[in-house]
């Protein structure tokens, strides 16, 4: 697809010159004169590149104006800002302001096309990975056997067909993101916007203009996440981690199911589906004066918990297998083979939960080794952590032969069971006991039966 470049510059001689420079090293070309075509262009269409004069009939900062409105609807869309009265304060500003490229007049035309070309050449490559990423997280599946994924698997389903508002409780890493994103697959939403509010990445004084928008002097309008969800489905992740003010503001919206945008007078009406996720005990947070006690009950309408990771161990080798399927095929390589009930990976505390497993996997499959051995190294390497083996046997070390023993039957079993989510038929048959030994021997080791 021929990328399209927006000129903005009140010359019409450079306007003209741009037009068919640009036009002959085969991009397509929309023009404007002044601010208001240009305001009106941006609001029409984004273009792909924007060129801009900083001077135009409105006053000094145009360009800077205008370059600031395309970032406010599209922050990646390059912009070359252009001006017979450079100086480097102008420069600095329009850098500042996420300007791609800043170039004085004259102009030489090989360098503007080669800036042009740079441009283009780095909007490709943020919408390749952007498309890239979206494919990838929207084709993870929710894995595993564990009574916790089971049981989110079905709310999924029951809930996906409403429009009640949920919160994903959940430790960083676990796949919050993931279940809301297969709530919206499933709704009757899913052909309109997933938008997400990450609040704990904004600062305290950005949090209103990415809820509810802008409306700016120049008449220019930048649209928050509420509008942009509009008929979908907003996410705000760590909502925990939002001001007490904007909470406050959040509940309204809540309640009259309208909002004005930040300097604007008219009532905003917005049809969105809330999903709220948090790594924190909102109970406690309530308890400490952290989060509004009546914000709560209103998102509140159901909640999923997920599990972290360590506690549901039966779910690493199936997410192993997933994973190592998975991402060799993105990287066209042979598929990795791990062994699933490696004693590292089994062991290991997943501080940063599914997170954290994919992201070994995709280590493995970016360093390609071509033996287990090697696989097991970069694991053994990766995590860190002492083999399960050498555990028990340091530990064993200090105590009498018995102790040593049934510490290890006891470590060795609890492993076991979790592995196979408490299952006894399978944990028996594969540790080579009778079902009726097993029982026995997990009742004399104070080891109680759980799935």
């Amino acid at each position: 697809m021929t990328a399209e470049i927006l000129i903005v510059d009140d010359n019409s001689d450079i306007r003209n010159i741009l037009n068919d420079l640009i036009i002959d090293a085969g991009y397509k070309t929309r023009v404007a004169a002044n601010y208001n075509q240009a305001l009106s262009e941006i609001d029409k269409k984004i273009p792909d590149v924007a060129i801009l004069d900083v001077k135009l009939d409105k006053g000094d900062n145009d360009g800077i104006q205008l370059l600031s409105h395309i970032k406010s609807k599209d922050k990646n869309v390059p912009v070359i800002i252009i001006s017979g009265h450079a100086n480097i304060e102008m420069a600095i500003s329009s850098l500042k302001h996420g300007a791609f490229e800043f170039v004085e007049k004259p102009f030489d035309q090989a360098r503007l096309l080669n800036f042009i070309s740079r441009a283009v050449e780095n909007l490709n490559l943020k919408n390749l990975n952007k498309e890239y990423e979206n494919k990838l997280f929207s084709s993870f599946d929710l894995i595993g056997n564990s009574k916790n994924i089971s049981a989110i698997k079905d709310q999924i389903d029951k809930i996906s067909i409403t429009d009640s508002r949920i919160i994903i409780n959940g430790p960083s890493g676990s796949g919050k993101e993931l279940i809301a994103r297969k709530i919206h697959k499933k709704s009757k939403r899913n052909n309109h916007s997933f938008v997400i509010l990450n609040g704990a990445l904004l600062d305290n004084d950005k949090y209103e203009l990415e809820l509810f928008g802008e409306e700016k002097n120049d008449g220019s309008i930048s649209y928050g996440a509420l509008e942009k969800a509009n008929k979908g489905t907003l996410l705000i992740d760590h909502i925990s981690d939002i001001p007490l003010d904007i909470q406050s503001k959040i509940l309204r919206v809540l309640i009259d199911q309208k909002f004005k945008r930040v300097n604007g007078s008219n009532d905003i009406k917005v049809n969105v589906r809330l999903i709220c996720t948090s790594s924190k005990d909102l109970q406690k947070e309530i308890e400490i004066g952290n989060f509004r006690e009546d914000l709560f009950h209103r998102i509140n309408v159901f909640e999923i918990i997920i599990d972290p990771l360590n506690k549901r161990i039966s779910d690493i080798p199936l997410l192993v297998k997933y994973f190592s399927k998975k991402i060799s095929k993105n990287y066209n390589i042979k598929e990795l083979e791990i062994d699933e009930d490696d004693s590292y990976i089994l062991n290991h505390n997943w501080k940063g939960n599914v997170r954290e497993l994919r992201n070994l996997i995709e280590r493995i499959a970016i360093l390609q080794p071509d033996s287990k051995n090697k696989i097991s190294n970069i694991i053994k390497e990766s995590l860190k952590i002492d083999n399960f083996e050498e555990k028990v046997s340091e530990n064993s070390l200090s105590v009498p032969l018995k102790e040593a023993r049934e510490k290890f039957e006891k470590e060795y079993l609890t492993i076991q069971l979790k592995k196979f989510n408490g299952n006894i038929s399978k944990t028996a048959n594969f540790v080579g006991m009778e079902r009726s030994a097993l029982h026995r021997k997990l009742k004399g080791l104070g080891i109680k039966e759980f799935n």
